[in-house]
C-alpha cells in the first residue's frame, strides 16, 4: 500500500483495512513493514481529527471525575478553594469556575487546561 494523505471517507476505509490485515499479521514494530504501519497510524489519526472530533468535557464535570478518581470529596477542596458551601455552588455549576480556580485545578488535580477553559 502507498501511503498519501488521506482525503476521503473510502480512502480512510482503507487504510482501516490494512491497518487491521497488519496486526492480524503481528508485525513487528521495529520492521520496514512496522514503521509504515506507525505512518498509516498518524495519517488515519489525522483523518479521524479532522473528520471525527471529540468534544472537550464539561470542566465542572472533568473536575467530579478526577475527584473521584483520587477519591477526593467536596470537604478536600475547602481549604484550597473557599468555603464548604462555595465549593457545593461551584461543583454545583452554580457559581463560575474563575481563571484562578481553573489554574488550581490544573495544579492539583493535573487536569489539562484546555478542558478546563473550554
Amino acid at each position: 500500500m502507498e501511503l498519501i494523505i488521506i482525503k476521503n471517507k473510502k480512502q480512510y476505509q482503507r487504510y482501516l483495512e490494512w491497518v487491521d490485515d497488519q496486526f492480524d499479521k503481528k508485525v513487528k514494530a521495529n520492521t520496514p513493514q512496522g514503521e509504515k504501519l506507525q505512518v498509516a497510524l498518524l495519517l488515519i489519526k489525522q483523518y479521524e481529527d479532522a473528520n471525527y472530533p471529540i468534544p472537550l468535557p464539561d470542566p465542572i464535570d472533568a473536575i467530579k471525575v478526577k475527584m473521584d478518581e483520587l477519591g477526593l470529596k467536596n470537604k478536600d477542596l475547602v481549604g484550597k478553594v473557599g468555603s464548604k458551601g462555595y465549593v457545593s455552588s461551584l461543583l454545583n455549576k452554580k457559581k463560575p469556575l474563575t481563571l484562578e480556580l481553573a489554574k488550581l485545578f490544573h495544579q492539583e488535580l493535573n487536569i489539562p487546561a484546555e478542558v478546563l477553559l473550554s
